[in-house]
């Protein structure tokens, strides 16, 4: 069974930082060979994909966040980063951390194991 564990989500307002956490365990799991990726989904709207990391530290990212948002991963930690600067009204959504594959893409059939979320509010 593998679990994915978001953390760091607050509200706040805008212009801010944020650095959202996303600890990856299960038996089975072999942390460092899959792809890592966040996404969010805000009401009203379909899940969108905002950056991946391949098990090799390569990225992608939205158009949305490209230079805003930096996503890293430690892999003796298990543990999967997003660093959120300069957020805007239009960030808020839940983020939720994916796991899965060994490609570098932001598409949802691409990853096989999902976190619950964890809520990012930004206000002007």
């Amino acid at each position: 069974q593998v679990q994915l564990v978001e953390s760091g989500g607050s509200s706040v307002q805008t212009g801010v930082s944020l650095r959202l956490s996303c600890v990856v365990s299960g038996s089975t799991y072999s942390y460092s060979s899959y792809s890592l990726a966040w996404f969010r989904q805000s009401p009203g709207r379909e899940r969108e994909g905002v950056a991946a990391i391949d098990r090799d530290g390569s990225t992608v990212y939205a158009n949305s966040v490209l230079g805003r948002f930096t996503i890293s991963r430690v892999n003796y930690k298990n543990t999967l980063y997003l660093q959120m600067n300069s957020l805007k009204p239009e960030d808020t959504a839940i983020y939720y951390c994916a796991a899965g594959g060994n490609g570098l893409g932001l598409h949802i059939k691409d990853f096989d194991y999902w976190g619950q979320g964890t809520q990012v509010t930004v206000s002007s």
